[in-house]
């Protein structure tokens, strides 16, 4: 284990407040995947029991609609995607394809069971800090699902009618 997977790991919000001793035995734990350029790490449906944090390299997340992969968003260095599952149990919500050779920490969900084993409080901060970073990329996804109505003109007459429906009602 390297100082430098450490301190990518303490710099990442999933593991704020975690400590190192908890840190280095999830390092210990976790297998270093590479994907190279044009490979994918996982497929939208896919069931699995790992989250992956990017040490090296830059990936695509894709959802597939009608038989095409449309893209959601880049990921790189120091992100982490695939903690949904760890969360929810469901199957694989997106694809992740690397767009450049690509090195990741794979964290199992057996790994964090351990640390639920032997510091059931890490564990709970662990769970709590994914769930707040599912949380902010939720609110994104609104943010930008709402963006895109706003500027289709979808939601434009479903507002407006709605608000002549309150201002009636209160008078």
């Amino acid at each position: 284990m390297t100082k430098a997977r450490l301190e990518l790991l303490q710099r990442m919000p999933i593991f704020g407040g975690i400590r190192d001793d908890t840190l280095e035995f999830l390092l210990d734990q976790s297998p270093i995947i590479s994907a190279s350029k044009g490979n994918f790490f996982f497929h939208e449906k896919d069931k699995g029991a790992s989250m992956y944090v990017l040490e090296e390299g830059k990936v695509a997340i894709l959802k597939t609609w009608k038989g095409h992969d449309y893209l959601l968003s880049y990921l790189e260095k120091g992100d982490c995607f695939g903690e949904m599952e760890l969360i929810d149990l469901c199957p694989r919500s997106a694809s992740v394809l690397a767009v450049e050779d690509c090195r990741a920490i794979e964290m199992s969900s057996t790994a964090l069971y351990k640390v639920y084993k032997s510091d059931p409080e890490q564990f709970a901060m662990i769970h709590m800090n994914m769930g707040r970073e599912v949380s902010r990329r939720l609110r994104k996804s609104d943010e930008q699902l709402f963006q895109a109505k706003v500027e289709a003109n979808i939601i434009a007459g479903d507002f407006t009618r709605l608000r002549q429906d309150a201002t009636s009602r209160t008078s």
